[in-house]
């Protein structure tokens, strides 16, 4: 079936879902060693990991690996919105409010803007809260009061500012009563899967590790990567270096200039010592010893899996009646236009996992009873539809707008002194925060 605005409607109104699932294959061809994310391991000490679960399909238990999460995707698909916008196309055919941060002058490059679209927290982000619109912190002015006030029975704010914040979901995590702020879930759920994987089940060393059902085991892939480079200037591991007396976190191979503590020379080291402070290693010169680690997978097939739910949709308010319809087909519309664009920009996901489509997927219209129908939607018509639904966002009285903000001093003065500290070799790793709704 062919979709149009009216139609498109009428689904919101009553259906559960668009859905697709489109099998996918490595550019290298069926049986191609690909490269998923790697994750720290359960344990202290030992090599990353790539995520295994066993799976139910087709009433067989399989083992499957997690090739692209949800998080992930919902990045990829605000890259390939940001990349369709009027700005980015240049011509006018994807208008998509959004929020800006402009960096440009504060001597950050080559850092020039972050947007609503790819802030992790979106617009309710701190780059965006610790910014400033005409002079006044964000979050203090008239725009971002709105946002602040806004609940899913009422989300206008965020539709008419930065709507991908209510396709992909965004938590108002600063807000009143110490992170009560409102919740706004995600509408588009799309996930890459390797589907069928060989795995290898050793015994697990400690509880917490990705166990196997019914038993103590720990899963990693049967696959394997290896590595090694050889020195071209045959540098040796047992030469010494020493930290520079002259120059802060440089390094010298001379003794004399080397600082002294207790009048002997302080080894070089970028992290504060460890098994390979004065030695060529720590400023990666040296052979590096041939590894093999189990990484990478091969699969029988990859799946890739959205939905945009509408039963999920009916649930935001935007003033009643005509608004309604209006602002949760326009949601609707831009994760089809998400998908449609990723499709086509293709899946090069990372290094060495370069994926592409084994044949055709439809995308389904799922009925209330489970039952499906088929939709013909490919870019243009999905370019079409959504450039319609926001005309007639606008008709029933919708206000677009996109910001532009200018970050505070003290925004810019804390990425600057990170920026020192990591060019002295002091960088530490970046804390995780669950409050992302990546």
């Amino acid at each position: 079936m062919t979709i149009d605005l009216q139609a498109f409607a009428e689904a919101i109104g009553g259906d559960a879902a668009f859905r697709r699932i489109r099998r996918l294959q490595p550019v290298g061809g069926p049986g191609d060693k690909i490269f998923p994310p790697t994750y720290p391991a359960a344990r202290r000490g030992a090599p990353p990991r790539h995520v295994f679960e066993m799976r139910r399909l087709g009433g067989q238990e399989i083992w499957c690996v997690l090739i692209d999460s949800v998080q992930s995707q919902a990045n990829r698909l605000e890259e390939a919105l940001w990349m369709a916008t009027a700005e980015e196309a240049g011509d006018g055919s994807v208008p998509l409010p959004f929020v800006t941060v402009d960096f440009r002058g504060a001597g950050l490059e080559p850092v020039e803007r972050i947007t609503s679209l790819d802030a992790p927290h979106r617009v309710y982000d701190a780059i965006l809260r610790d910014s400033l619109l005409d002079g006044i912190p964000f979050m203090q002015s008239e725009a971002g009061r709105r946002l602040a006030a806004a609940k899913p029975a009422d989300a206008t704010a965020l539709l008419e500012l930065s709507p991908n914040a209510l396709l992909f979901g965004a938590w108002h995590s600063q807000g009143e009563g110490g992170g009560l702020g409102a919740k706004f879930s995600r509408a588009l759920v799309s996930e890459i899967v390797g589907v069928d994987t060989p795995v290898e089940e050793t015994a697990a060393s400690r509880r917490g590790s990705q166990m196997a059902a019914g038993g103590e085991t720990e899963v990693q892939t049967s696959a394997r990567r290896t590595g090694s480079r050889i020195d071209p200037l045959g540098t040796l591991k047992d030469v010494r270096i020493y930290q520079s007396a002259e120059e802060e976190g440089e390094w010298t191979p001379f003794e004399d200039e080397a600082r002294k503590q207790k009048s002997k020379p302080v080894l070089f080291s970028r992290k504060g010592g460890g098994s390979k402070a004065g030695k060529p290693s720590v400023i990666n010169h040296g052979n590096i010893a041939p590894t093999v680690e189990p990484l990478g997978v091969t699969c029988d097939h990859v799946e890739h899996r959205a939905t945009i739910t509408l039963a999920g949709l009916r649930r935001l308010r935007f003033g009643g009646g005509e608004r309604d319809a209006a602002g949760r087909a326009l949601i609707a519309s831009l994760g089809l236009l998400a998908l449609a664009e990723q499709d086509a920009r293709g899946y090069a996901l990372r290094s060495r996992c370069d994926l592409v489509c084994d044949g055709a997927a439809p995308l389904e219209l799922v009925h209330a009873d489970g039952s499906t129908a088929s939709v013909e939607l490919d870019r243009e018509q999905a370019r079409a539809l959504y450039r319609e639904a926001y005309v007639d966002a606008e008709r029933v009285g919708f206000q677009f707008k996109s910001l532009v903000l200018k970050p505070q001093d003290k925004l810019v003065e804390i990425v600057r002194r990170s920026r020192q500290r990591a060019l002295a070799g002091e960088g530490g790793d970046s804390e995780d925060d669950d409050g992302t709704p990546s």
